[in-house]
């Protein structure tokens, strides 16, 4: 179900005060549109937005962005959105996660996540992984020196592969576990809709938290 198949689709997104359309407008300093000083996070492939709007709901103190590549998916999102009333910390953005670089100002964001991104399997694609070489110079571009990338995902292959480059970047893996659920580092975890799906059917989660090095330092 594409846009265009959805009766005034593209005026109901548009007319969405929680949904920004068309963020390029903003020239690459989306993150003034909250109109404060707090910390902005974003999360890239937000799908049917339930770890955004959790995270939002415990950290009010926090502006989230959810980015989303697909009109069918936010679509999904509106009616949580009215359950949400006034809480206007978090805006869903429609773009794609390689356009991050363009519509955020240089180190305007202290957190990226990545929850359950396309693994990417066959080696010719590697580069649209969101942990290549390409898309982590984007996220140094946007990130405060000392930002952290947190990375879950069910797919062991795309988790080596994701620790391998970070390591070869300008990047610090400050912890990492093959298996979420029985370790430490589930306490306080938020789980995604892919994520509750996988664990029922008995798959482990990996989870990594990386911060940018500062390099201005000696």
């Amino acid at each position: 179900m594409r846009l265009r198949h959805i009766h005034n689709g593209k005026e109901i997104l548009d007319s969405n005060p929680r949904v920004i359309t068309a963020p390029e407008k903003n020239g690459n300093k989306l993150e003034n549109i909250f109109n404060n000083s707090n910390p902005v996070h974003i999360e890239l492939g937000s799908g049917k937005g339930l770890f955004i709007r959790e995270i939002s709901k415990r950290n009010p103190e926090i502006n989230y962005f959810g980015i989303e590549a697909s009109t069918k998916v936010i679509f999904k999102w509106l009616p949580q959105i009215e359950e949400a009333g006034d809480r206007g910390n978090y805006f869903i953005v429609h773009s794609k996660a390689e356009m991050v670089g363009e519509i955020f100002s240089e180190h305007s964001v202290e957190r990226i996540y990545l929850n359950f991104s396309d693994p990417w399997p066959k080696l010719k694609h590697a580069r649209r992984r969101l942990t290549s070489p390409m898309h982590l110079d984007a996220y140094e571009n946007i990130l405060v020196r000392g930002g952290e990338l947190i990375l879950k995902t069910d797919n062991q292959d795309l988790f080596q592969y994701s620790i391998n480059t970070l390591k070869k970047k300008n990047w610090t893996i400050k912890y990492f576990t093959f298996d979420l659920y029985h370790s430490e580092y589930i306490q306080n975890n938020i789980a995604t809709e892919y994520e509750m799906m996988f664990v029922e059917e008995g798959k482990t989660i990996c989870m990594l938290t990386a911060s940018l090095n500062d390099l201005s330092k000696p």
